[in-house]
């Protein structure tokens, strides 16, 4: 009863199920509390099942039929442990109205557990009217049903009374007591011929059960005991029914999920209320309530995150920064550039430059393709900050990404300015004079790893805070960047992962945006060609490619998903370089057990035995290696004494070796576009020409096939982009290799819902405009910060 009484939407799973198997089923699925099972949408939904006589039966289809009882008996099975229950049918009722002689059938269930037999037997007698849902399929040429969904119907009349004896004893052993799951044979069919939810499921869980776990859990919200019923019998809760018709389960629901969206937003939108959301997704009456309310569920997360957004965007204009109004500094570093800036390059620059004259914070997000120039617009802002004597930090997601840039701008501002580099390897003396030079306020460029975002790291006098990368940091990172300085900091956040404009729109709302379009002149384009790891012919031309190209003293990187060819599963978890790899979903049906991944250790032992690397040393990079091993390892490859390198995706971001002209990506069907894009982009950066080898075991005519073909045929980041989202379908926003955490964004897709997305954010604004902190919409206010907090590879402010 208590659990009955205390449960809400918080409550963790663990503390209402008594199977801990399927808590941690659940758990491995991302679902803890009562909110997750209840926002673990289903993919999609059955069709109607139709009603038929058993004279009708078509092989291979589903069918709802109404049947009486017979007989039934339990016998162990002889040839494995078990027990089987076998229930002997016919389908009088249904037969009769349509005019149909009757005919029998086998109902069989099989079970090791004979508690689970005996417990089923009991719940049927002779007599008994059944309604049952399920795959018929024939047995020694009788038709039987294998473990159909049935539904006990209560009969017209109650068994009559057992004749008792003088002393008030019953003349024979009563029969336990029956409860009916349906009180009409009508009752019963509507019920089994409903649509049912079909969820994403693994190994150790099945749709079926989650659906029962999701089940049970809205009863207990709606103060039922969810253990009266069948444990086995998911769809005995009717929902859907008893938020539309029955008034005490609809107070409690309502009370238990309430609305997030306005009164006046969801009348006007047509919408479901929340809780009769949850129970036509997760209890559909029809596939038309299911769609309807999935739809609401949408405009929900569209709605929210507008607000989120734009709230974010409305504190930054508060704010006060500083003024940055000297760019003698900056525009003297452009002028001693050995190349000419791109028209481009020039606009965005001005546009920041106006931005850092301001008194109030910039926010900015510069989108650009790989070597599109976006670490020199970097620079000349942070000179502009310099030059107005303040400091300025620029935060790299890798240890190797920040020495670059560290040797970069050191080398190109020519000691007019002190640079510092401040990563979490350094040595202790080292990082001392660093965090001094910091702490004083001495205008001074920083450049760092996540050590700026640690509680040593002051800068008073911070006026800039350029992010490299933003997908890899969040908003409390960026906040505690706010916290180090007496202002809060102008913010350029810069990416080179292809976001789509609408996108871009959508999720970076409260930033004013700027595209690098241009590539800087004597860059080349990459020839990009898919090689099926089957084909043993063209994996050789491939590897004599990458030899010949050697030995004109080039440079190529060898790319692959795991680090050792032992690890569990299809993800090494726990490695700081841990690729985003596509789950299942996303990849399509595949007719075989997908291979393993490959693995650094494994390749690295396979080119060093083929011929065309014979004399040729290779080297090996992966997020195990420590700084001072990256580093030296860095060198060689630069050099030429390690020419080739096998790597995981650690070398995916901002690393720069001009004269590395080919790349190879094994288990290439595995990632997103927008990954392979990026990894793409490590070559062709010295002028030269350059290749890319996407190698896959992906099959013909599958997705994972068609997503290769658009970056073989396209290097249009925000084309790709595009392509991308609308591969992978509903739920993946921008997609694995933009997310950094957990996303509460399950339904909203940018491309597909970019009206809504419109919509959403016009009523939102609207909102704002008469109640700027929501302090009379106190659901919504919580769910903006749900949001914000689970969400924060998508906001720049907080």
């Amino acid at each position: 009863m208590d659990r009955m009484t205390n449960t809400t939407v918080n409550t963790p799973l663990a503390a209402l199920l008594t199977n801990k198997r399927r808590v941690s089923a659940l758990k491995a699925l991302g679902v803890l509390t009562v909110a997750d099972a209840l926002t673990y949408y289903p993919f999609r939904v059955t069709d109607p099942v139709p009603v038929r006589a058993l004279a009708e039966v078509c092989f291979g289809e589903k069918m709802a039929c109404a049947v009486d009882v017979r007989a039934l008996r339990v016998t162990p099975m002889n040839a494995r442990r078990g027990y089987r229950l076998e229930v002997l049918v016919d389908d009088a009722p249904t037969a009769a109205s349509r005019a149909m002689q009757p005919r029998t059938a086998a109902l069989v269930f099989f079970s090791h557990r004979k508690s689970y037999v005996d417990w089923m037997a009991s719940r049927l007698r002779a007599g008994l009217q059944l309604v049952i849902s399920g795959d018929p399929s024939t047995f020694n040429d009788r038709l039987q049903f294998t473990h159909p969904d049935i539904l006990t119907v209560a009969p017209a009349e109650p068994p009559a009374a057992e004749p008792q004896l003088a002393f008030g004893e019953p003349a024979v052993q009563p029969q336990p007591r029956l409860r009916y799951d349906v009180d009409s044979v009508a009752q019963g069919l509507a019920r089994a011929t409903r649509p049912r939810p079909v969820y994403h499921a693994n190994s150790r869980i099945s749709s079926e059960h989650i659906h029962e776990t999701i089940d049970q859990v809205l009863r207990l919200l709606a103060g039922e005991d969810p253990f009266a019923a069948s444990p086995v019998t998911a769809d005995s809760a009717q929902f859907g029914e008893q938020f539309a018709l029955g008034e005490a389960a609809r107070a409690r629901l309502a009370e238990q999920i309430p609305d997030v969206l306005p009164e006046s937003v969801r009348t006007a939108k047509r919408l479901m209320h929340r809780a009769q959301a949850f129970c036509a997704i997760h209890e559909p009456q029809s596939v038309a309530d299911f769609k309807r309310a999935i739809e609401t569920m949408r405009y929900e997360e569209a709605f929210v995150c507008q607000c989120a957004l734009l709230m974010a965007r409305g504190r930054a204009a508060t704010s006060h920064a500083y003024a940055c109004t000297d760019v003698q500094l900056r525009d003297g570093y452009i002028e001693r550039l050995p190349f000419a800036l791109t028209n481009g390059q020039r606009e965005v620059i001005d546009a920041i430059g106006t931005d850092m004259g301001r008194a109030h914070p910039m926010q900015r997000l510069l989108q650009g393709e790989v070597g599109s120039g976006k670490t020199v617009v970097a620079v000349a802002a942070m000179l502009q900050a310099v030059g107005s004597g303040h400091q300025a930090v620029l935060v790299a997601p890798t240890q190797v990404l920040a020495e670059q840039h560290f040797q970069s701008i050191s080398e190109s501002v020519g000691g007019r300015v002190p640079v510092h580099l401040l990563t979490g390897g350094m040595k202790l003396a080292a990082r001392r004079k660093v965090l001094a030079a910091a702490a004083s306020g001495e205008p001074c460029i920083v450049v760092a790893t996540h050590a700026a975002f640690s509680k040593s790291f002051q800068a008073p006098n911070l006026a800039l805070a350029v992010i490299d990368e933003q997908h890899r940091f969040g908003v409390e990172q960026r906040e505690a960047l706010r916290a180090k300085s007496e202002r809060d900091p102008h913010l350029l956040v810069m990416t080179a992962t292809p976001i789509p404009r609408t996108a871009a729109m959508t999720w970076f709302g409260d930033l004013d945006i700027s595209w690098l379009t241009e590539l800087p002149g004597g860059r080349k384009p990459i020839r990009t060609f898919v090689i099926p790891e089957a084909d043993a012919h063209m994996m050789a031309d491939m590897f004599w490619h990458i030899r010949r190209r050697i030995d004109e003293g080039e440079r190529a990187y060898i790319i692959c998903p795991r680090i050792e060819p032992d690890e569990a599963g299809d993800e090494p978890a726990g490695e700081p370089d841990t690729p985003e790899l596509l789950d299942d979903a996303a990849l399509g049906e595949s007719a075989e057990p997908r291979p393993p991944l490959h693995a650094v250790v494994e390749i690295a032992e396979r080119l060093q035995s083929l011929p065309q690397f014979r004399g040729v040393r290779l080297c090996t990079l992966t997020g195990r290696d420590d700084d001072a091993a990256k580093a030296r390892i860095m060198a060689d490859f630069e050099s030429g004494a390690t020419p080739v390198m096998v790597a995981t995706t650690v070398v995916e971001v901002g690393v720069d070796v001009p004269q590395a002209s080919c790349i190879t990506i094994f288990d290439a069907d595995r990632y997103g576009l927008s990954q392979l894009h990026q990894l793409r982009g490590r070559v062709g950066r010295g002028g030269t020409d350059s290749w890319a080898f996407l190698v896959s075991r992906a099959e013909p005519g599958t997705v994972a096939q068609e997503r290769l073909e658009v970056i073989a045929g396209s290097l249009d980041g925000a084309e790709i982009a595009s392509r991308d989202l609308e591969l992978r379908g509903a739920g993946d926003v921008l997609g694995d290799a933009q997310s950094g955490g957990k996303s509460s964004l399950k339904l909203l897709r940018v491309v597909q819902d970019a009206r809504m997305i419109a919509d959403a954010r016009a009523s939102a604004q609207e909102l704002l405009a008469h109640d700027p902190d929501l302090a009379g919409h106190v659901q919504l206010a919580g769910a903006v910060l749900d949001f914000t907090r689970g969400n924060e590879q998508y906001l720049t402010s907080n």
